[in-house]
């Protein structure tokens, strides 16, 4: 077994993380890169508006639901030929995503990329655990990782709007297969494998289908209730099914022999804070980009490039904070900087909500988007350290498969009900007779709004769940496994 001496003296280290940052850059991008593209896609492929969520949804639902089984399978089979079946596969499904032909297609592929993201990305921040064990050098290459994943997030609609502008919306994922292609070839050069040996047979199957099964379900049922009325089968039978899918999923883990997340996991406060924070986070993050979007687009009836190239200060600032962030992070602690984060990214949020159909790129929108960023940068490193706050080395994809799932999730959820909500009050406004343009405003502004609320909640529940002595370095995970190791006693 390697020493963390000689791993931390390893030259490659550092080519290492630029790679697995490059590749998380390319899954996080995916996420947004699609926001720009939709109104092509919809009039292109026929899709209906709560239909059109799916291409943003199938992605992160089929992420979120398989990124704990990633996680578990990262530690056993090996992070790094984990890492390189997951950039395979989404390498795949990207060149199918280019080449849909109905909406049918191009949502099976967004699933089949998001089951990509679920094993590439756990495993290649427990990768960083391992290549890093000096604490202080870990904190920076993690800060580094977050802040390429948050610059990806951003970047995806500037390079959206320049590609569906000059070229086609396809292009937004079959540039997705030549970077794959390359981290297929060098990461065996750069990166040694890395395994955990566990007890307890293989993971829980059963639960991960299960779970991600409820997922989608859910947000089925929530996406109907934009067209249909509550009380219809159409809403009540996913999202039933979804909730004893999920209900059966909780059974199942607390019988399993290995489940999907450790009872021992939860012993941690901060984790698990960390992690519902999370979901307040990304449901706002997500449903800013996808509303915002589609306002300048439809509303405001702005180009492509226009649209993409109008984020440029969002990406600007979030780098920005980014940096401010991780300088601050040994000096505030974790506790301090996202609750600052939180707040700033409520007050960009509520500035935001101040949009209309007359709206001033400068005034109406750059000043929300300024603050948010700013936030969201002050965010990401602060999240990312707090979820692997006093991790073991055995159980660090497992955490960042938990974390990255909670975002999946949050986002997918978040996105779902504030696009319902968005559309079925301008459905009510339009019956009463308010113009088309003016209503849909009026329903993103009401969707804007509830997000705030969810970030404010989150500000909260990080200053009365967090632990005051947060470190804001992680331990090492090496450290952590020989104590557990030597303290170890047979059951």
């Amino acid at each position: 077994m390697t020493s963390p001496t000689q791993i931390a003296s390893d030259p490659r280290r550092w080519k290492a993380l630029g790679l697995l940052g490059a590749i998380q850059f390319m899954l996080v991008l995916d996420i947004t890169v699609v926001n720009v593209a939709l109104p092509h896609i919809q009039s292109d492929l026929g899709f209906s508006r709560p239909g059109l969520a799916w291409v943003v949804n199938g992605y992160v639902l089929m992420a979120g639901g398989l990124l704990l089984l990633g996680g578990r399978l990262a530690d056993i089979v090996g992070r790094r030929k984990l890492f390189l079946l997951g950039v395979g596969l989404f390498a795949v499904a990207s060149a199918t995503c280019g080449a849909a032909q109905d909406p049918g297609m191009l949502v099976a592929s967004r699933f089949l990329q998001g089951a990509g993201e679920a094993f590439a990305a756990p495993a290649s921040l427990g990768l960083i655990a391992v290549l890093f064990p000096d604490p202080a050098e870990r904190v920076k290459a993690l800060g580094m990782w977050g802040g390429i994943a948050g610059l990806g997030g951003t970047s995806g609609t500037v390079i959206s709007g320049v590609l569906v502008n000059y070229t086609s919306w396809r292009w937004i994922f079959f540039v997705n297969v030549p970077v794959g292609l390359a981290a297929l070839i060098f990461t065996p050069r750069l990166v040694d494998g890395s395994k955990m040996v566990r007890e307890g047979g293989h993971p829980d199957y059963v639960g991960a289908a299960t779970m991600t099964g409820g997922l989608i379900a859910v947000v089925d049922g929530l996406l109907q209730a934009a067209t249909h009325a509550w009380g219809s089968w159409q809403v009540l039978l996913p999202l039933l099914g979804g909730v004893a899918l999920l209900g059966a999923t909780g059974f199942i883990e607390a019988h399993s022999h290995a489940p999907l997340i450790p009872l021992n996991f939860f012993r941690n406060r901060t984790r698990v804070a960390t992690n519902i924070v999370t979901l307040f986070f990304s449901s706002a993050f997500f449903a800013y980009f996808f509303l915002l979007t589609l306002f300048e687009q439809q509303v405001l009836h702005w180009s492509a490039v226009r649209s993409g190239v109008s984020y440029l200060p969002f990406g600007i600032s979030i780098g920005i904070g980014i940096g401010i962030g991780t300088a601050l992070m040994p000096k505030l602690g974790v506790r301090r900087l996202l609750t600052a984060g939180f707040v700033l990214c409520a007050v960009g949020m509520f500035l935001t909500s101040g949009i209309d159909v007359q709206t001033s790129y400068w005034a109406g929108i750059v000043p929300g988007m300024v603050i948010l960023g700013l936030g969201s940068g002050l965010s990401f490193p602060s999240m990312g350290n707090a979820a692997l706050h006093e991790v073991t080395g055995q159980d660090s994809s497992l955490a960042s498969g938990v974390q990255n799932a909670m975002q999946q999730v949050g986002g997918a959820i978040g996105l779902s009900c504030l696009v319902t909500l968005a559309l079925r009050h301008a459905a009510s406004q339009q019956h009463s007779g308010i113009s088309q343009p003016v209503a849909v405003t009026h329903g993103f502004v009401l969707a804007y709004h509830v997000a705030v609320g969810a970030l404010v909640a989150g500000a909260l529940f990080v200053l009365t769940f967090f632990e005051n002595n947060v470190l804001s370095t992680p331990r090492s995970p090496e450290a952590e496994v020989a104590s557990a190791e030597s303290a170890a006693v047979p059951a």
